[in-house]
């Protein structure tokens, strides 16, 4: 019987030595699969990269004087096949065709066919008096590829042939035709239309004839990249809104992350933007794509070097052929993000601009967008935002009287509370029923005050994105401000302060002033309002450091924001504090106050459901209380 009993070692090594083996297997096969599938990605580049003919190789060919015509054409043949048809044209060669209206510039380069150079006219770099207008493209900052792949096993990128331009007007419209052809009929071309004052041109992408010459079973990835110039004073600023946008088949628009690299895979797209804050390229397609991918990573790591560029973008999209052939109507957007220009195209890419979600957009929609628009069109944008502000304010005084009036009426009770406090110093929960009690005799709703103020945050919230957004500011100067859309430097800094930057603002330090005389104010009358409740933090301490740390958050983080924001905030805490007075000084009398409370003493109360509630739930609770004592 002992025997049995007895731990058995060997069985035991043997035990562990089988799991340890099956472990070896399952993480070896595991490891084995996936450098199988590594190998197989790798393999799949390779094979593509050799298929892939050079465009070094086609630009020597092209450049070869040492052969006959007849010699150079051949050649040609064995390095593009069919397209050789493109590169023996006259137009095969580094040219440019300009196409304009009275908003934009547009280069279109003979190789690729691309667009190669993108200039706003109504725009300019840094500051008002920049001779330099902001060019989206330039300086072969962009690139638009269109991969080929033939039928004889090649693979051929479109932004190293030669198109063939043709230019011609229908009315009002330029129309910019660039044929890649393969013979006398059989082409891919890329067709631009553009239209007088106008940021959106027609843009197509077909092919005619090509279905012997491309292998046309799988899609071509047509790959769109941007390496986003800096335009603006503040690199760090306009680099925060710095986004890649996207909308899907069902209408939803979306943004990849603001991480340092963000890669997303999409089912169905219908537009890629690419926002560098206050510009934006997009490109539009009235069919879906499926299988499209985007990329961003940003470039700016260190401010003080990374000064040119602020994100790479990247998108490909896989173009289907339909019965052999490619037919794509497509769209280009180049300019201003500009709320009302984008809305009015009515394609959905106003959504690009940054309101807010659920109701701080809606704010800014319907109230902040039109209201400070119909200012806009008879004074300055810097008074602008003075009246703006002060509508807004006065608007929202009728709330702000109420949270002051339910804040004396506290005050008023405050005595009779702090002595119930004392009464029932042992027992909480009788404290919090006679308490109760004496708000409904007295017609005072505790929640009174709080409500009012948070109904006003939807609104601050809104002002925090729908500044940053409003274009209008940009490089539109008040008092010492020179551009209500970028700092209001006064001092530059001979360092950098960590989180300050390396200049001083006078907007933000104005408005941390009233934010601290604001709070300064509101903070005694809260205190005195509200007594401190038994197992809960003193308010009155947490607000007393509160006064300090809002005024010094608001100093921190609103020195490199936008002055436009800050004069926002400004006035609005003087506003506010105005309003205050006269509410003190004109409306509100405590002696009165304290008077009609008592007169509501002596009228019968009717309770309400949910303070019915609530006394209900507290005698059950005293109830049980009472019941667990006696045992």
């Amino acid at each position: 019987m002992e025997q049995k009993n007895k731990f058995d070692l060997n069985s035991l090594i043997g035990f562990a030595l089988i799991f340890v083996i099956i472990i070896w297997i399952m993480t070896n096969s595991k490891n084995s699969e996936e450098q199988k599938q590594l190998d197989k990605v790798k393999q799949e580049q390779v094979d593509k990269e050799k298929k892939t003919v050079p465009a070094q190789t086609i630009a020597e060919t092209l450049k070869d004087s040492t052969v006959t015509d007849t010699a150079k054409v051949e050649k040609l043949k064995s390095v593009l096949g069919s397209f050789a048809y493109s590169a023996s044209l006259p137009s095969a060669k580094d040219s440019i065709t300009t196409i304009e209206n009275e908003l934009l510039v547009l280069k279109v380069a003979n190789k690729g066919g691309y667009i190669s150079e993108v200039t706003l006219k109504d725009y300019k770099r840094f500051d008002k008096n920049s001779k330099e207008l902001v060019s989206l493209i330039k300086n072969n900052n962009s690139n638009f590829n269109l991969e080929l792949k033939t039928n004889d096993n090649r693979i051929l990128n479109s932004k190293d042939l030669y198109f063939q331009p043709t230019l011609t007007k229908n009315g009002e419209s330029q129309i910019l035709s660039m044929k890649l052809k393969a013979g006398p009929n059989e082409f891919l071309e890329y067709k631009y239309v553009l239209n007088n004052k106008n940021y959106m041109l027609d843009f197509e992408i077909q092919t005619q004839g090509l279905a012997k010459v491309l292998n046309t079973t799988k899609p071509s990835n047509l790959e769109w990249d941007l390496k986003a110039y800096r335009n603006e004073k503040s690199i760090s600023y306009e680099n925060r809104y710095a986004e890649l946008y996207f909308e899907h088949k069902n209408g939803k628009v979306d943004y990849a992350g603001l991480g340092s690299q963000e890669d997303k895979d999409l089912e169905n797209a219908t537009f890629i933007a690419f926002k560098q804050h206050f510009f934006s390229s997009i490109l539009l397609t009235k069919t879906p794509i499926e299988g499209a991918s985007i990329h961003s990573t940003n470039l700016v790591h260190d401010e003080d070097k990374d000064t040119i560029f602020t994100k790479q973008f990247k998108t490909i999209l896989p173009l289907a052929y339909k019965n052999g052939e490619l037919d794509y109507k497509m769209n280009w957007y180049f300019g201003p993000t500009d709320y009302k220009i984008l809305n009015s195209y009515d394609r959905n890419i106003e959504h690009i601009v940054q309101l807010g979600w659920g109701i701080f957009g809606w704010i800014n929609k319907f109230i902040f967008v039109p209201l400070f628009g119909f200012l806009s069109n008879f004074m300055s944008l810097g008074i602008t935002i003075i009246v703006f502000t002060i509508l807004i304010k006065l608007a929202m005084s009728p709330i702000t009287f109420k949270s002051f009036l339910s804040q004396a009426k506290m005050k008023v009770l405050r005595p009779e509370i702090t002595e119930l406090g004392e009464k029932f110093k042992k027992d909480p929960m009788k404290k919090q029923q006679e308490t109760m009690k004496l708000y409904n005799k007295a017609g005072v709703n505790p929640m009174a005050g709080c409500i009012p103020a948070l109904i006003q945050i939807p609104f601050v919230y809104a002002s925090f994105q729908f500044f940053p957004s409003a274009i209008q500011l940009r490089q539109q100067s008040f008092l010492w401000a020179d551009d209500l859309s970028s700092f209001d430097q006064i001092f530059k800094l001979p360092f950098r302060i960590p989180m300050y930057g390396d200049h001083v603002s006078l907007f933000p330090i104005l408005a941390a002033i009233a934010i601290f005389f604001y709070m300064k104010m509101t903070s005694g009358d809260q205190a005195m309002a509200q007594p401190q409740q038994e197992g809960m933090p003193d308010m009155s301490k947490i607000m007393k450091v509160m006064i300090y740390i809002s005024p010094l958050m608001m100093l921190i983080f609103f020195n490199s924001y936008g002055s436009g924001l800050s004069l926002y905030n400004f006035m609005s805490n003087l506003i506010t504090i105005g309003i205050m007075l006269v509410i003190k000084k004109y409306f509100i009398d405590s002696d009165k106050i304290h008077a009609q409370i008592q007169e509501n003493k002596t009228k019968p109360k009717k309770e309400s459901k949910f303070q019915k509630k609530m006394r209900e739930m507290m005698e059950q609770a005293e109830a049980q209380k009472q019941l667990k004592n006696k045992k």
